[in-house]
């Protein structure tokens, strides 16, 4: 009789020998496209569809796809993200239609929060297709103020110097520690200390590594040296996120207190409140989130009365006001100081009229130590609302360069600086062109008077070099009317080299150069243009504009 029985040992002994592909765990790849699709077509070319599933995260036209991502309850086992990577923190498209990017800041908000369950809990690789996404260069400059106030804390040079160089790394936030910061325990990630290749490129070296290694390398805890190798020539390098026992845990805790959203403005506020107690070393470290959550304040977060019992604390904390303006005012970069400065008013710590004293100190010290256009930039900067009007007469008589003093006086509103600036344009001075190229971007141009004085300076500049440079910044301005363009139009035959022909025609493009349509300009560009050793250019498109009919 036959008996099932005596079979299940058999089967038991056949399942020994039968494929076991269908068993295996199907893994998620998630990829983020922001740019090229290059790199994940590759690893979908490579990966067999049985044991990877592919999800593409992003929604074209739609903002919100990370949200959405979380909402339908992803979860990552390997990461793939493609696109530009700029010195922001942002992945973003080089496509003229493309509006998807990645704010990495988006990201250390979902991990810290842990408000996307799953997406990222179970990463284990994370691949970063984007220029510098690894790179381990400090992004931001950490001043020697920070040595000075931990010697004055006690420490000794040689300490001071030591918890300088630890404290800079983490101001520098490099792209490389904030990775790994976001990436908690992630074991592998993989990026680009340098130029990343374009995607065609990298689908390419995808494809040979992928012959060569096949899929076993993708999805383990470790760093594949054949993957680093086939990259070797494009900087490929490989880090892992911070675990709970590594140094950095405590800081990436502290940094998650800015980004949580689980928390309230009132709980944030005590958390600030702690961290302005510290030593003034990790103020300053924290400064750009403090700065941010002082920024983001709501008037109905105001009205809680927790959060206004916590602020009236900050406020009334004499011993954290001292270290913190002490130090702003010990400051190297006049700029930081200022946003401390700026920051203290926000805190409490410093009402209106004493914020513009303080940011006028600054200004007038960087005068008299040899301002530059840097200095002009701030000071342009703190004025933007015109509420520095007023206080012009800190600058008037105060000692250092003409030029910049002048630069200085126009960004708080003196008119009579201002026209100076303007005609120093057609200057020899390179220093003094560079200061009305700063005044220039952050005031422009607003009346036809300015403007007919700036291209009349320019056309009765010499100098090739500086006269190109000097249009070049007049491009930057819109024209106001046609005689204006005129004066422009006359300089073109009179141009001494190229690249100020170019320059002019610039200029024009921008201009409602329309009104010269039938007029002789265009064949006055063809008869005395310089000919270009690169083939058709801007002169070229400005004349076919103007040929064009109306």
């Amino acid at each position: 009789m036959f008996s099932i029985a005596k079979l299940l040992p058999v089967a038991a002994c056949l399942a020994l020998f039968l494929p076991t592909q269908g068993l295996a765990e199907v893994r998620t790849v998630c990829t983020i496209t922001v740019n090229s699709a290059d790199e994940a077509q590759a690893f979908k070319r490579a990966l067999p569809s049985d044991r990877f599933r592919f999800v593409e995260l992003v929604e074209r036209g739609r903002p919100d796809w990370l949200a959405s991502a979380c909402q339908k309850g992803v979860q990552c086992d390997i990461l793939l993200v493609s696109g530009h990577y700029n010195s922001e923190g942002v992945f973003f498209s080089d496509r003229v239609d493309g509006i998807e990017h990645l704010p990495i800041a988006e990201l250390e908000r979902v991990a810290c929060s842990e408000s996307c369950p799953g997406l990222l809990d179970r990463v284990q690789q994370v691949y970063l297709f984007g220029c510098n996404s690894l790179n381990n260069d400090a992004l931001k400059r950490a001043g020697e103020e920070i040595a000075r106030s931990l010697v004055r804390a006690g420490h000794s040079a040689a300490d001071a110097a030591r918890l300088q160089r630890v404290l800079a790394a983490r101001l520098g936030e490099s792209s490389r520690a904030r990775m790994s910061r976001i990436f908690k325990d992630v074991p592998v990630l993989y990026g680009f200390s340098g130029v990343a290749p374009l995607g065609p490129v990298a689908g390419a070296v995808l494809d040979r590594y992928f012959r060569a290694a096949g899929p076993a390398e993708v999805g383990t805890s470790r760093a594949s040296a054949r993957l680093l190798a086939h990259f070797a020539e494009h900087a490929m390098v490989s880090a892992r996120g911070i675990t709970d026992v590594d140094q950095e845990a405590a800081y990436r805790s502290d940094v998650c207190h800015f980004v949580d959203d689980r928390l309230s403005a009132a709980r944030k506020a005590a958390f600030v409140h702690d961290v302005l107690r510290r030593d003034i070393t990790e103020v300053r470290m924290h400064l750009d989130r403090i700065e941010r959550f002082t920024d983001e304040l709501e008037d109905a977060d105001r009205q809680s009365t927790d959060l206004t019992i916590l602020l009236e604390a900050i406020a009334s904390d004499a011993s954290a006001r001292e270290r913190y303006l002490a130090f702003a005012r010990d400051s190297d970069e006049p700029a930081t100081g200022a946003r401390m400065v700026g920051v203290a008013q926000r805190l409490g710590w410093l009402n209106e009229a004493e914020r513009r004293t303080e940011w006028m100190r600054i200004l007038g010290e960087r005068l008299a130590r040899g301002a530059g256009p840097a200095d002009v930039d701030l000071a342009c900067r703190l004025n933007s609302d015109g509420h520095l009007d007023g206080e012009r007469h800190w600058l008037e008589s105060a000692s250092g360069s003409p030029a910049a003093r002048r630069a200085m006086l126009a960004c708080l509103g003196a008119r009579d600086a201002r026209v100076a600036v303007l005609a120093s344009v057609s200057s020899s001075r390179g220093a003094d062109l560079e200061i009305a190229e700063v005044l220039l971007h952050r005031r422009p141009v607003s009346e036809i008077s300015e403007f007919r004085l700036l291209a009349t300076e320019i056309a009765r500049m010499e100098a090739p070099d500086s006269q190109a440079r000097a249009l070049n910044a007049l491009a930057r301005q819109p024209v106001p009317d046609r005689e204006s363009v005129v004066v422009l139009a006359e300089l073109f035959p009179l141009a001494k080299s190229l690249e100020v022909q170019r320059a002019i025609a610039g200029v024009l493009l921008r201009s409602d150069y329309g009104a010269l349509r039938g007029t002789s300009l265009a064949r006055t560009l063809s008869e005395h243009r310089l000919r270009s050793p690169d083939g058709r250019d801007v002169i070229d498109i400005l004349i076919r504009q103007l040929e064009a009919p109306r």
